[in-house]
Order: C-alpha cells, then sequence, then structure tokens
C-alpha cells in the first residue's frame, strides 16, 4: 500500500523545513531507511531516510520549496511495487540477508592503541558486517564496512529487528573515542586549525559556477544562505557590536603541538589541532568574567552555569555552528575529542537538532583560510564571539632585541549592550596570559 513520506519535525521550534536535493528520481527503487532526500532546518542540514521500502511514484515539493513540518512531500508504492524492484537489487539483498554467512578465512585479534587485543575482530572488506541473518539497508551495510563494525552488536529498532541508519549512528556514538573503529576514508580535517604561514593552506571552498546567459545572471540563495543572511541581519539590529583586537604569542602553544601531535595521534587515534588549546584558553577566561557566557532578555541579563561552546565549521554550502555541551566540564582530551566529532559529523550532515542548540559562546576562525583578522558578527542569543586569524611566524621585539615568534590575531566581537570595553579587554587578556603561558602538563 502506499507510504507517504513527511516533512519531519527536527526539534521542537522547528516549523518548516526546505527539500534540499531528492537523492531518488520518480519510478526508482528505495530500499527502507536509505537516503531519499536532503532537508535543511533554520537548525540543521539532514538526510532523510525512506520510511518504507517501495517505488518513488510521486515527489510532491521541489527542490528548494520550503514547506510546513508533518506535510507531505512525496508517495512509495509499497508491497504493489514489488514487481517494479530491480532484479539486481532483489538479488543482492536475498544473497545478503537471506543466505548463510559464507566461510571466511582466520581473524587476526585486532590490537588496540595500548597494545592490547580487543574484543572485536579485524575483518575484511565484506567480513564481520552482519552475523548470522542480521536485517539492514544497503547504507547500514556500507556504513559497517567502512567503520569496521559487526551488525550483530548493533540493536536493531526496527521491524523484526532491522538495523536502521539510526541504530548504527547511534551505536558508533556510544563507543569510546579512543575505542571506536576508525574510518576508512581519509580523516576530516578540524574546523578550527590556524596553521603557520610556512604550512600549505587547505582549499578553499569552490564557488559554484556562474553560466552567464546575459549581462547578469540571477541565482536563487540556497535555504542555507537564506538563514544565515537573515541571522546576520538579526545580529546587527539586536546588539551594539564592538570588537577589540589582541596580538597573542604562542610560541609555547606551537612547541607543545609539534612535540605531542605524533603521540597524541597514536594514543587516541585523532589529530591534535590548534582548537582544543583555544577552546580551554577561553573556558578559563569565561570562569572568571561570566558576563561573557551570558544573553539579554528584555532588560534582563541570564548568567549560563553550563559553557556550550559554539564552533564555526565552514561547509560548501555555508557555515554551521555545532556546539560542545558542557565544554567546561571536559579536560583537554575530551575537548580535543568533541571537536573533531563535530566536525566530521558536520561535514557528513549527521549532526542532528541538539548539536547545534545552545551555544552560550563562539569562537570562528577566519585563519583557516589564511586571514590574519577578522571581526566576527555575534551568534544570537549570545553575547560574545571569539575571532581567531592565521599563526604565523613574524619579527617582534623580545628584551630589544628582534625575534621571531609564532604570532597570531585573536578579534573579540562582544554585546556592548552589556559588556564594557574594559571588561572585554580583561577577558582578552587573561585569553592570552593562558595561552601564552601554556603548561604542556595539560595535554
Amino acid at each position: 500500500m502506499p507510504t507517504n513520506v513527511i516533512m519531519p519535525q527536527m526539534g521542537e521550534s522547528i516549523a518548516e523545513g526546505t527539500v534540499v536535493k531528492w537523492l531518488k528520481k520518480v519510478g526508482e527503487y528505495v530500499e527502507r531507511d536509505e537516503p531519499l532526500l536532503e532537508i535543511s532546518t533554520d537548525k540543521v542540514d539532514a538526510e532523510i531516510p525512506s520510511p518504507a521500502a517501495g517505488v518513488l511514484s510521486k515527489i510532491l515539493v521541489k527542490e528548494n520549496e520550503t514547506v510546513a513540518v508533518n506535510s507531505v512531500v512525496a508517495v512509495l508504492d509499497g508491497e504493489e511495487a514489488a514487481a517494479a524492484r530491480p532484479p539486481a537489487v532483489e538479488r543482492a539483498t536475498r544473497k545478503v540477508e537471506a543466505e548463510p554467512t559464507p566461510a571466511t578465512p582466520p581473524l587476526t585479534p585486532r590490537k588496540s592503541a595500548r597494545g592490547a587485543p580487543e574484543e572485536g575482530l579485524r575483518r575484511g572488506p565484506d567480513e564481520g558486517v552482519r552475523k548470522g541473518n542480521v536485517r539492514s539497508s544497503p547504507l547500514v551495510r556500507r556504513v559497517a564496512r567502512e567503520r569496521d563494525v559487526d551488525l550483530s552488536r548493533v540493536p536493531g529498532t526496527g521491524l523484526g529487528g532491522r538495523v536502521s541508519k539510526k541504530d548504527i549512528l547511534a551505536y558508533l556514538a556510544e563507543q569510546p573515542a579512543s575505542e571506536a573503529p576508525r574510518p576508512q576514508a581519509a580523516p576530516m580535517p578540524a574546523p578550527v586549525v590556524s596553521e603557520p604561514s610556512r604550512a600549505p593552506a587547505p582549499a578553499p571552498v569552490p564557488a559554484p559556477p556562474v553560466v552567464f546567459t546575459g549581462p547578469t545572471q540571477v541565482v536563487p540563495m540556497t535555504p542555507m544562505r537564506r538563514q544565515i543572511a537573515e541571522h546576520m541581519v538579526l545580529s546587527k539590529r539586536t546588539s551594539a557590536h564592538v570588537t577589540t583586537v589582541f596580538e597573542v604569542e604562542v610560541t609555547r602553544v606551537y612547541e607543545t603541538r609539534a612535540r605531542q601531535a605524533e603521540e597524541f595521534e597514536r594514543r587516541y587515534g585523532i589529530k591534535l589541532t590548534y582548537t582544543p588549546f583555544f577552546v580551554r584558553a577561553a573556558v578559563e577566561a569565561i570562569k572568571e568574567f561570566p558576563v561573557t557566557n551570558s544573553s539579554v532578555d528584555g532588560s534582563n541579563v541570564v548568567y549560563k552555569r553550563e559553557v556550550n561552546m559554539g564552533i564555526a565549521v565552514a561547509l560548501e554550502t555555508g557555515l554551521i555552528v555545532p556546539v560542545i555541551k558542557r565544554a567546561d566540564e571536559k579536560n583537554f582530551l575530551g575537548v580535543a575529542r568533541a571537536v573533531n566529532d563535530l566536525a566530521e559529523r558536520a561535514r557528513t550532515k549527521r549532526l542532528s537538532v541538539d548539536d547545534v542548540q545552545g551555544g552560550t559562546f563562539t569562537i570562528t576562525n577566519p585563519g583557516v583560510f589564511g586571514s590574519l583578522l577578522g571581526t566576527p558578527i555575534i551568534n544570537q542569543p549570545q553575547v560574545a564571539i571569539l575571532g581567531v586569524g592565521a599563526i604565523e611566524k613574524r619579527a617582534v621585539v623580545r628584551d630589544d632585541a628582534i625575534a621571531i615568534r609564532p604570532m597570531v590575531y585573536l578579534a573579540l566581537s562582544f554585546d556592548h549592550r552589556i559588556i564594557d570595553g574594559a571588561v572585554a579587554d580583561q577577558f582578552m587578556g587573561r585569553v592570552k596570559s593562558r595561552l601564552e603561558k601554556w603548561d604542556e602538563a595539560v595535554l
């Protein structure tokens, strides 16, 4: 029987969503839980899985069209469309889901970073994806292969214990970062990583090609671009923006990272970037100046107990700010893990609504693309945002002599309605002191 595909509500405050892209065409067969379309809301972009297996018979909402949540966006033909199922797909699915597991060569225990054998076993590309007859979609099996996951260990919440995309992502999120299976694909870069100028700069985000058919070419904004534009204009109308800039020597941070990067990746399986250093320094400064971790409600100042640190991540389609929840309770390793995890999930569109809500302070980094200085716009309803420029070696005066030191410009944009210039400068002075006197024992 036909199955309606509805626009999901991605959070309590979300009233509408925009269809960004259809991943299937009318007449194509789609498996249950296979990605069917991409949507965008004012909080997060996400892939929406198919609610059932069948043929996509109708698309009711076009790409870049915005509709209210719970609206029907497409129709799937289910059981009646079985005859239209591609034979190759049917055979492949029957082979994976119905046939017994083929014999495999002996498995070798995998060792953890500390050298002890892990409970899991190392498998080939098609081994260990399931044990017995674990029901799952092709997408889930691909994720399992890439992440080296035994699907028999993943609790399935679907019909008959079927493992869905949500199930395997929840399973991966629950694994300790130091023991979680590492993807076979190349690791994604962290969002806020400023290298000295002698290091190669990351490739810039490519701009979409513009084909002129006359003197001008009119291209509608993407849903994400429209939301960014509205948010930025709202922020400028709301807050009294002022920016203060400090120059900071980061010799100790630079040397600490150089000494510890290899061991850090070997022990914990994540790259040591500059981001956690700036996050930790900002968190300590916020504790001393809690007004920077507040918001304005009419004539009241609302102080936040938790420090939820937003980290701006540049995407091909715009900018998103996932949040490290309770960053003040995390040690350096915990912050580093959170930064890497959020950056990867932001770029693979696997962020949840909760991941981008509740931020109380934001760090953004124009320096990752080579910018020395930027004056960021406050991320409402927050009252301050820290911009990190590129780290580069410059000639500076030390003890009446010219010396070469790794330097960085830090720019704090703050809401002058409740933060005075003196308080902002004292806050930045604390961040500067923490970075310049960095204690390597923190790692």
